[in-house]
């Protein structure tokens, strides 16, 4: 029997009912009058904990049950809302030495306590005295003059150490002018709590529109829960001072919780975006979660098979540079009003689906985009065409008198036979990065320069046939 099993009884008797600081004031959940949750994408949240409580005159020290396991108590701020003033925090003490079977074991080592066993021929039970010597992987103890290791059967304690809790708490020293009834916020910063963004995005048959949903993917690692809590979140790089921090309590695994679809509305927010859900919602403890972010339908989409060339041929000989090339398929979409979308978008990954001849939705791939904003396009690269194909070569090339300024010259002649396997006819683009200066001397179809160091090519090519691209350059630097 593990000494966990062992201590479970016990500790289900210690914690009921007892009151583990008899001189203190407690404050559970239950005097929650509000809660507000607000989520950064790096690990890290804003919690605004709204208690009511009567206090009386003078010096008390309040224990705030129920506070995030994670919580950074440099940042925690606990001032009176009703009446304002009239309270001074003298002292805190953040509690996350939590009450488990281990921790008891671990505070009265050295010392000597019970321990309860049964003779199992005869199914009665003893008690003795035994001291507990070590908890180092596993209990040492000494009982009736010798020692044992792991000795099996239930521990009994006095009480429970002072410095020993149930859930993590905030200890505050306060001293108050007046006595009566006040409501308190408690404000401080968290680890443990993150949120991302999620997109499934539908394409219509010919790859002209789709349709967006997002989702909010929100994970509680945090030690505790936050019941019907305002819930808001904060789209945007965050700068945080990184300190060298550990948190001495690890998340279980994680539940999944389904959550009924609802918008978000959307604000600025300094250099940032905030999205606020429009209806309390519970985050429990270990747990992930998924709210609504936006549903949108018809967005006009633009589909793109590009092959991308290389600069580094371009400098020296070569002869084949690839073989059933294949083209990488892009889909890009408007985040426009007039396009039916035009929110800010938070980072994330999109998934793109299709349906089949059947009616069933396919995956066809996805994307991870950037934080977006309004009027911005988005952009996914989804896979590679598999009827799409190139075979590429460089079929010369020759050094050429540099000319000042230039130590390098050459020119290069390169071949593209591109093939579509598909029964109707496709676009492709041929991207090439081209280093230094240059300059196309010869092509079979027309390029255009799209950047500095950037030609393109766009070809069609028939059903089941193919075309040649033949090109010069000549290139200095």
């Amino acid at each position: 029997m593990s000494k966990k099993a062992v201590f479970l009884p016990l500790l289900a008797t210690l914690l009921t009912g007892t009151n583990l600081q008899a001189d203190e004031m407690i404050s559970d959940i239950d005097d929650q009058t509000g809660l507000a949750v607000t989520i950064y994408n790096e690990d890290l949240a804003l919690i605004r904990d709204q208690r009511a409580m009567d206090l009386p005159d003078g010096t008390l020290d309040l224990a705030l049950r129920g506070v995030s396991a994670r919580m950074r108590p440099e940042t925690a701020l606990l001032r009176s809302i009703t009446p304002p003033g009239g309270l001074q925090v003298l002292e805190q003490n953040f509690n996350f030495d939590l009450l488990t079977p281990d921790k008891m074991l671990e505070k009265y080592t050295g010392k000597t306590v019970e321990i309860v066993r049964m003779n199992p021929a005869t199914g009665k039970e003893t008690r003795e005295a035994a001291t507990i010597l070590s908890t180092n992987e596993g209990v040492v103890a000494e009982i009736g003059g010798q020692v044992e290791t792991n000795p099996q059967g239930r521990w009994i304690f006095p009480r429970i150490p002072e410095n020993l809790r149930d859930r993590p708490t905030l200890v505050t020293r306060l001293n108050t002018k007046d006595a009566g009834r006040r409501e308190l916020e408690l404000t401080y910063l968290s680890g443990g709590l993150a949120w991302k963004a999620d997109y499934v995005a539908n394409l219509n048959q010919d790859d002209s529109s789709l349709d967006l949903a997002g989702w909010v993917t929100l994970t509680n690692k945090s030690g505790t829960t936050y019941p019907n809590a305002r819930l808001q979140l904060v789209a945007g790089d965050v700068h945080q001072v990184r300190e060298n921090m550990r948190y001495l309590r690890k998340a279980n695994v994680m539940a999944v919780a389904e959550a009924a679809p609802a918008p978000m509305a959307e604000e600025s927010l300094f250099e940032y975006h905030l999205y606020t859900l429009n209806r309390p919602t519970t985050i429990a403890d270990n747990q992930t979660k998924q709210v609504a972010l936006l549903n949108a339908s018809g967005i006009p989409a633009h589909k793109e098979l590009i092959f991308q060339g290389q600069d580094y041929y371009y400098r020296n000989r070569y002869n084949s540079l690839g073989q059933k090339l294949k083209a990488t398929a892009y889909v890009s979409f408007d985040n426009r009003e007039e396009k039916g979308l035009g929110m800010p978008l938070p980072k994330g990954i999109v998934r793109v689906y299709k349906q089949d001849s059947s009616g069933h939705a396919q995956f066809v791939g996805e994307d991870r985009i950037d934080h977006t904003p309004k009027n911005e396009q988005v952009r996914l690269r989804l896979g590679e065409a598999f009827d799409v194909t190139a075979n590429k070569k460089q079929i010369n090339y020759k050094k050429v008198n540099y000319g000042h300024p230039y130590s390098y010259a050459a020119e290069s002649t390169f071949r593209l036979e591109l093939k579509n396997a598909k029964k109707t006819a496709v676009t492709v683009k041929v991207r090439e990065p081209i280093p230094g200066d240059w300059e196309i001397k010869r092509e079979s179809h027309r390029h255009r320069k799209v950047a500095a160091g950037l030609a393109e090519w766009e070809i069609t090519l028939p059903a089941e046939g193919n075309v040649t691209l033949e090109y010069q350059v000549l290139v200095r630097y």
